[in-house]
């Protein structure tokens, strides 16, 4: 399996199969393919204690044939706050975000993982869906953004704790890509962050929920609401036609049972849109009987939405009651400290910026 001219291969292209498999067409035992994995995902700062010797000229090759990775950093931000914005350049030139963001706790961190070049959903209020959906990204592409994220983590003397697949694109519609790219990052033998600690975000695709249940990875799942009737989400998400509240909520309620994990409902509050008292207690009805968490976040504005309107955040006071009303009718819910907004934070912000320097430089 040499890398072709036109498909270059990294490391975290290959599984630990493929690898073994190269390494046994060539005369060497497979089962060092795991060690060769395992150094790569523990990133610069991570120690994979070993009393086994790798064969000689092994390492030679594999640096002679494969790069470590393909995608370089074209731009790194930090915000105020310490998060850090990784925009990181991929093998065909085109760009994808990843964001990490530090804990209260300050030896840990979370990070951001994008599953798509571009979006294609369409939602009105997110900068990502501007620029248009490009292609999916591949597993060893989202592996490669972990350990980017995991190497920041480290140069800041924190360790990258929890992945969320909240960056730019709809995770369902690369489904086996992702899947694939958790199975590494999770593993206890490879990327070691454990199943628990792995969010897979969806605006609410019933398919791919269904199949996420069938892969049981025991990963948890947050599903984009931001709001409670079908007519005001199908507005602000075009997927929102397809498939209504109570499909999407039905579909969440059986992965929810299947895995054991609490479903998190995404909220994002945008000022007269979505924001009211009585959309409030519309969601709580809707979560009545259902043990989910909402977790509302304020809008970070981004412009000129894709249909020419300007979206506002809810002001603190209209958050703080409509959090307020939430847990007043026993829905659980949390605000969501906002991150970065000095540094273009929102998911594609970056990306969208530095395609409009290049086209008008």
């Amino acid at each position: 399996m040499p890398p072709s001219a036109t498909t270059p291969h990294s490391l975290p292209d290959l599984s630990v199969g493929e690898l073994g498999t190269w390494m046994e067409e060539r005369g060497f035992k497979a089962s060092h393919a795991m060690r060769v994995l395992r150094r790569l995902y523990a990133g610069e700062g991570g120690e994979v204690r070993t009393s086994v010797r790798m064969p000689a000229g092994l390492e030679e090759l594999i640096g002679a044939t494969f790069s470590k990775g393909a995608a370089s950093l074209a731009r790194r931000q930090v915000s105020d706050d310490g998060t850090s914005k990784l925009l990181l350049r991929l093998a065909d030139g085109r760009t994808v975000e990843s964001v990490l963001m530090p804990d209260y706790r300050p030896t840990r961190a979370a990070g951001c993982i994008s599953s798509q070049v571009g979006c294609a959903m369409g939602c009105d209020f997110c900068a990502t869906t501007q620029t248009g959906f490009e292609r999916n990204l591949t597993a060893g592409e989202i592996v490669e953004q972990f350990i980017h994220l995991r190497r920041e983590a480290q140069s800041s003397g924190r360790t990258l704790r929890t992945v969320v697949f909240m960056g730019m694109g709809e995770p369902m519609l690369n489904l086996r890509n992702v899947l694939a790219a958790v199975r590494r990052i999770a593993d206890p033998a490879l990327g070691a962050l454990g199943w628990r600690q792995v969010t897979i975000s969806t605006v609410g695709i019933v398919p791919g929920i269904e199949e996420l249940t069938e892969a049981d990875l025991g990963v948890h799942l947050a599903l984009s609401l931001h709001a409670p009737d079908d007519a005001t989400r199908a507005d602000l998400l075009p997927m929102g036609r397809r498939f209504d509240v109570q499909d999407v909520l039905a579909a969440a309620d059986r992965y929810q049972a299947s895995s054991g994990r609490i479903t998190t409902i995404q909220y994002c509050l945008l000022a007269g849109v979505n924001d009211s008292l009585a959309q409030a207690r519309d969601l709580s009805r809707l979560l009545a009987g259902r043990h989910m968490h909402v977790n509302l976040l304020r809008y970070n504005p981004t412009g000129l939405s894709l249909r020419g309107r300007a979206y506002a955040p809810s002001s603190m006071e209209q958050t703080e009651a409509f959090l307020a009303e939430l847990r007043a009718h026993g829905t659980v819910a949390h605000l969501r400290r906002a991150r970065g907004p000095d540094i273009d934070a929102a998911c594609g912000q970056l990306r969208r910026r530095e395609q409009g320097a290049i086209h008008t430089g």
